[in-house]
This record gives C-alpha cells, structure tokens and sequence, in this order.
C-alpha cells in the first residue's frame, strides 16, 4: 500500500507520503527540501552516504543533493516534506547567497514541529496569510542550525555541463555535441560528472525532463503540454519517469495540484 499527497502554496509544494515497498530512483531537486519522518525509518543515500532518519527525524536536502530513498524495512514508512524555491527561501532569511545545510539529519523538536505546522497547513489548504506566517517561523528556525556561507560552487566546466543539459531537456541528449563542446572524451565526460553530482549525465538529463514536465503541469495543468514539450514518447511514458522520482504518476500529479 502507497499513498502520496502533494499540495501547493505560496510557492512552496507539500508532499506527505507513506509506503512500504515503493523506491524513489536517483534523483535531485532544485528546491531546498525538508522533511520529518513521522513513522518508520527512512533509508536514504545522500551524496553516497547512508542516511537513517528515524521517527521525529528531520531531514535537509539542499539543491541538486542526489539522493534515492525507501522504507528502512516492512514495517514501512511515513513522512512529509516541504519543497521550496531557492530565492523565495533566501528571501524570508534575508541573504543574499545560497546556503548549504551541513547536517542531513537533527533530531530538534522546535524545527520538526515548524516543518509539521506549515505542512498541515499547505496539505489542508489553510489560507495564504496563515502560510507565509508559519513559513517565515519555519525559515527563522532554519537559520538557527549548523550552515555553511554558500553552496559549494561548480567548476565552470560542470556550470556549463548542466547548462547544456538543461537546453536538451525538450529534445534528445547529444552527448557527443557536449563533449565536443567540453572538449573531453566521451568517457572523460561521463567519469567527471559522475565524481561531481553522483549520478551519469544522461541520469541527470532524464532529472532535468521530468522536473521540467512537473513544472509545466503545475503552471498550465496541461498534461499533454509536459509530454510534448518535454519529449516523452507519450503519456506513458511521462507516467512511468514521473513516478520512480515522485511516487505518482504525472496523470495523478496533475489531478491533485489542480483539484481546487
């Protein structure tokens, strides 16, 4: 049995989930996300370490953080995160650069209980004034634990590696046309973006898609605009990359984001 509830607001999306079989492949966000572990243990690699958040855990994933996760096992899993816009964070804790959260996971109970309050209040649709509020007590908690003055940067050989990549997200990776551009060897390519994100190029171009289609799915609620402009073959096949990252389908998604 698996259930997945996504809900969003102000600009930050909530996802309450429970599952025993179910797991997520590689992937990452390019929101902060955090997240509490209300039963179960969540097993996880982050960054290729082994992550155990237990109940009443809290959990950090900065941007672009790789990480799998499942139910630690059969007893299952439940859990709720929030996913939140880089700027629209660093704007409630007034800095200018990205931060990077040191610690994957904290056992606090003044954070676990901000995460859970906006959760609630985003997952039952409680109105806007009200999230923003719980929002900015979530954000100041957040600036009280251990973080360092920015994420840590790319070289320009990587920035430029992903910003390619990015430009394929509606069409078919050339890897060839990258390396070319990269000027290293197929292989080269491959090895040195694997030692830098923890996952292959074509891993994170299929990211790069699938983020791309659920950000059109949640700004035009057209379904079959994401499978187009993302270059799925169909819907099924959307479908199917949709929920080996997010635990529903695209189709699922869609109907919950936009039944108001």
């Amino acid at each position: 049995m698996q259930s997945f509830t996504y809900k969003k607001m102000v600009g930050i999306t909530a996802l309450k989930a429970s599952f025993t079989d179910f797991k997520y492949k590689k992937h990452a966000h390019q929101e902060y996300a955090f997240g509490v572990t209300l039963k179960g243990i969540q097993h996880y690699y982050l960054d290729g370490n082994l992550q155990l958040s237990h109940q009443n855990g809290v959990m950090f994933f900065n941007p672009e953080q790789v990480h799998d996760g499942m139910a630690y096992n059969h007893e299952g899993l439940e859990y709720v995160m929030l996913y939140i816009d880089p700027n629209f964070f660093l704007e409630a804790i007034q800095k200018k650069d990205f931060i990077r959260f040191e610690k994957p996971i904290i056992y606090n109970h003044h954070l676990k209980q901000h995460l859970l309050n906006l959760s609630d209040a985003i997952l039952t649709e409680k109105n806007s004034l009200l999230c923003n509020e719980l929002f900015l007590q979530l954000s100041d908690s957040l600036v009280e634990q251990d973080f360092s003055a920015s994420l840590k940067k790319d070289s320009f050989v990587m920035n430029k590696a992903k910003e390619i990549i990015h430009s394929y997200a509606d069409n078919i990776l050339k890897l060839e046309d990258i390396c070319e551009e990269l000027q290293l060897t197929t292989f080269q390519f491959i090895r040195f973006f694997k030692k830098h994100t923890g996952i292959t190029p074509y891993q994170y171009f299929l990211n790069c898609k699938v983020e791309r289609a659920k950000s059109i799915i949640e700004h035009t609620a057209d379904i079959y605009a994401a499978v187009a402009q993302c270059g799925y073959v169909d819907l099924t096949h959307l479908n199917k990359q949709f929920k080996r990252t997010f635990g529903i389908t695209a189709f699922e998604y869609q109907s919950l984001v936009h039944n108001k």
